[in-house]
C-alpha cells in the first residue's frame, strides 16, 4: 500500500487507540565476522520497508555520520516516488549510510538493522506497505560487505532467532537519492499518522536495545 494512503487510513485508528506501545529490539548475536576497520568514511546501502523509518534509525546510530533515503535496484530513469510506487522498476526504498568504521562497524550496523529496523522474515513487504519496492535486501558497496553480509544471515538463520526464515537477499545496482521531501521525514513530521504508528516505535526500540550506540 503507499504510505501516503496508508496514512489516511490510519488517522482515524490512531486517533480512537492511542499510539503504538515500542517495539522490542530482536536479542541476535553480535556477527562474528566483519569487515576490518579502516580509515576514512565507509558506505552501506539497506533496504527494509519503508525509508523514512530506516533513515531515523540509523541517523541515530553513533559513527553513522550521514543518512539519505533513496531508491536501489533499479535504473536513475525510474528512480522516482512515483515511478518506484508501481512497483515495476525493480527499485526498493533503500538507505545510503555513510558512516565512520573508527565508530561503529558494518557488522554492527546490519545487527541493528536486522534486530529492529525492519522484519527480515517478511517478503516483499513492511509493516502496511506491500510489494517489491519494500523488500528487505542489502547492496553491500565492497566485497568484504558482500561476504559478512552472507555470513551474518547465515549465522542468524542457524541460530534460529527469528520464528521464520530471514528472506534478505544480497543485490547489486546503483543507489540514487530520493525527493528532497523524503529526506529527513521523521523529524520534519513528527505528527505524520504514518511516522506516529510505524516509525516512532523502532527509534524508541532502537533507543531501548541499544543504548551504547544511541545517540
Amino acid at each position: 500500500m503507499n504510505k501516503f494512503i496508508a496514512s489516511a487510513v490510519l488517522t482515524a485508528t490512531l486517533s480512537a487507540c492511542g499510539t503504538a506501545q515500542a517495539e522490542r529490539a530482536v536479542p541476535i548475536p553480535a556477527a562474528k565476522m566483519d569487515v576490518p576497520k579502516t580509515a576514512g568514511l565507509q558506505t552501506a546501502v539497506l533496504a527494509g520497508g519503508c525509508f523514512w523509518g530506516l533513515e531515523a534509525v540509523f541517523e541515530r546510530v553513533k559513527g553513522v555520520k550521514a543518512v539519505t533515503a533513496g531508491y536501489a535496484g533499479g535504473t536513475r530513469s525510474t528512480a522516482s516516488y512515483d515511478q518506484v510506487a508501481t512497483e515495476r522498476t525493480g527499485h526498493a526504498e533503500a538507505v545510503k549510510l555513510v558512516y565512520d568504521p573508527a565508530q561503529v562497524s558494518y557488522g554492527t550496523l546490519l545487527r541493528v538493522y536486522f534486530s529492529i529496523a525492519h522484519n527480515p522474515t517478511e517478503l516483499n513487504r513492511q509493516g502496511p506497505d506491500s510489494g517489491p519496492s519494500y523488500r528487505s535486501a542489502i547492496f553491500p558497496q565492497t566485497a568484504q560487505q558482500k561476504a559478512v553480509a552472507a555470513a551474518y544471515i547465515a549465522q542468524l538463520g542457524q541460530a534460529r532467532v527469528f520464528p521464520k526464515p530471514i528472506v534478505t537477499k544480497l543485490e547489486g545496482g546503483a543507489f540514487f537519492p530520493a525527493e528532497e521531501y523524503h529526506q529527513n521525514f521523521f523529524d520534519r513530521n513528527p505528527t505524520h499518522p504514518y511516522i506516529v504508528r510505524w516509525d516512532k516505535p523502532k527509534v524508541a526500540g532502537f533507543k531501548a536495545g541499544f543504548p551504547s550506540l544511541a545517540r
